[in-house]
């Protein structure tokens, strides 16, 4: 009974996190979509918290959900995108650096 609760609890809680359509456009389907954790049938109840915590973190809910606690005008979201692309760049170069250096 009690791992019921807790896997209501969880998809709840993935529920939660799945961004509702703005417009009615048809567009490609979201990545960020409910997640789920499929418990094994002697599995403790906190590791499945565990592997949910991680996919959503994996996931992107949790900074879709910061992004969107306030509305972020063009200009700002632009600032946004250049920062994130920025330090992507940055981790490609050094993981390409740290690639050669192995050979």
């Amino acid at each position: 009974m009690k791992c019921l609760l807790v896997l209501l609890l969880i998809v709840a809680l993935s529920q939660a996190f799945v961004v509702p359509s703005v417009s009615f456009k048809s567009r490609a389907p979201s990545p960020l979509n409910a997640v789920e954790v499929s418990v094994g049938e002697g599995e403790p109840v906190e590791s499945a918290i565990r592997r949910f915590k991680r996919e959503v973190n994996k996931s992107g809910h949790l900074m879709e959900l910061r992004h969107r606690r306030h509305f972020e005008n063009s200009q700002e979201k632009k600032k946004r995108k250049l920062v994130q692309a920025r330090n992507r760049k940055r981790l490609e170069r050094m993981n390409k650096r740290r690639m050669s250096n192995r050979t």
